[in-house]
């Protein structure tokens, strides 16, 4: 057994080769559930449980966003990191778990580790 398997805050979640960018994963953890993406960024931790109305956030398409750059204009970035719930649309930066629009808002996150070639969630 190695140190990995002994620690209690570790959840394996799956082996990174069969873990494409842009793929998510959902795990239960306690009765929780919990989306795991692989971004082009890395590797993010999302809960399932939209805080609007409970809906099924990560049934929802991951997608970009519009922002303004710093020359006042428009243009798409975020590619890959924004959730949207299918039931009412609010959509969710993955990386952080903010709303896009009302900071006020946010879904629980989680922290992600990657040990011998396998995804782990922190929890």
């Amino acid at each position: 057994m190695s140190k990995v398997d002994e620690r209690e805050d570790l959840h394996p979640v799956v082996a990174e080769a069969e873990f494409e960018t842009g793929d998510h994963v959902l795990v239960d953890i306690e009765g929780i559930e919990i989306a795991v993406y692989n971004t082009p960024d890395g590797y993010h931790a999302i809960s399932n449980y939209c805080i609007h109305q409970g809906g099924p956030l990560c049934e929802g398409p991951i997608e970009g966003t519009v922002v303004e750059n710093e020359a006042g204009e428009l243009e798409y970035d975020h590619e890959g990191k924004i959730v949207s719930c299918p039931w009412h649309g609010w959509e969710f930066d993955v990386t952080t778990g903010e709303h896009l629009y009302r900071s006020d808002y946010s879904q629980p996150t989680f922290d992600v580790e990657v040990h011998d070639e396998v995804v782990y969630i922190r929890w």
